[in-house]
């Protein structure tokens, strides 16, 4: 089964591109249930109450790809802002491109930086899925960022693949304050 992972940004935009960002997520979700592909978002930034800065949107199966080219780019919503019912501006603009979160990570993670709790779940293992907690979430507490592994019937399994995930999100944000910072200067 395909997976894509999705990179989400407001960027530094104000809060209305923070709505639109969770508008987008919502419009995503929902083309990829009707398109029978699992979805799952994680923030990757801790969200205020106009909702998170970025996102990483996972979608899994056969369209997942059809998916990912169609709202990849720079998405525009057009609507009044209800922050700032004054406000001129109608244009919010949200950046989306694929995230090519690498496999093998050299970000060290300290065990007092991360939670784990288990949960029941959906997915592979039929009569078995919802007799146990086999999924995995994981927090990274110092970030917010908070990931899911639900894919394995193992425990273990899913707790090793959300550990991995963690690392190569937080390599990819690491990798992206770099390129800002080199942008700026």
């Amino acid at each position: 089964m395909k997976s894509v992972d999705l990179f989400l940004s407001s960027g530094s935009g104000p809060a209305e591109c923070r709505i639109a960002l969770g508008r987008l997520v919502d419009v995503l979700q929902k083309e990829a249930l009707q398109s029978d592909c699992r979805f799952e978002m994680t923030s990757v930034t801790a969200p205020d109450k106009y909702g998170p800065k970025s996102v990483l949107v996972t979608i899994e199966g056969d369209k997942a790809d059809q998916i990912a080219r169609d709202y990849c780019g720079t998405i525009r919503f057009i609507f009044k802002s209800p922050v700032r019912p004054q406000h001129k501006r109608q244009n919010w603009f949200v950046s989306v491109s694929e995230a090519d979160l690498p496999k093998a990570s050299a970000v060290d993670i300290r065990p007092e930086d991360i939670r784990f709790e288990t949960l029941r779940a959906g997915g592979p293992g039929g009569q078995h899925q919802n007799t146990t907690d086999s999924a995995v979430r994981i927090l990274h507490i110092p970030t917010g960022i908070q990931l899911t592994a639900r894919n394995e019937r193992s425990q273990h399994r899913n707790k090793a693949e959300a550990l991995e995930r963690l690392k190569a999100m937080l390599q990819h944000l690491q990798e992206n304050e770099m390129e800002n910072a080199k942008a700026a200067r």
